[in-house]
């Protein structure tokens, strides 16, 4: 699907929320889609890093704005909101979403992400275990990279 096609079925799930929920559809909320939507399928951002990109675009929105806005996409299932340790709260687009699991640096922060079919094979044996259907799950892995372009200068 065309990111242009993405965006534009973004914004339509999102009218039909806002609509069940009796909520506004303002340009601003809309605008938030098309930010998070425009950075890569990869990148994880956070309210100030959203607020700045927008702000250095043009854009006239409030931090709470973006905040709001980001909570009622992760509500409706267009964000994924992530906590990683004791850092503010990162989102990245879900329309698109594959799941995947994360490796963060300790040193550099760098956050990547990574599949792994024996991860799944675990969350099915551990079903099995505790006689539940998982529907989810959150894996995240804390390490020193100790790659070349590590640095202690990246931060989340």
């Amino acid at each position: 699907m065309a990111e242009k096609a993405i965006v534009e079925k973004a914004k339509k799930i999102f009218e039909n929320f806002l609509v069940r929920q009796g909520s506004r559809k303002t340009p601003e909320r809309y605008s938030v889609i098309d930010e998070l939507y425009a950075l890569p399928q990869d990148e994880h951002i956070d309210v100030e890093g959203l607020f700045l990109l927008m702000r250095n675009k043009g854009y006239t929105i409030s931090r709470a704005t973006i905040y709001n806005t980001l909570d009622l996409l992760v509500e409706c299932g267009l964000a994924v909101k992530h906590q990683f340790k004791d850092k503010v709260a990162l989102y990245e687009q879900a329309l698109t979403y594959k799941h995947h699991d994360h490796h963060v640096c300790n040193q550099c922060r760098k956050i990547r992400e990574f599949s792994d079919e024996r991860i799944n094979l675990i969350k099915e044996a551990m079903g099995n275990e505790f006689q539940s259907a998982i529907t989810s799950h959150s894996l995240v892995l804390y390490g020193d990279c100790h790659i070349p372009d590590c640095d202690n200068l990246i931060v989340l």
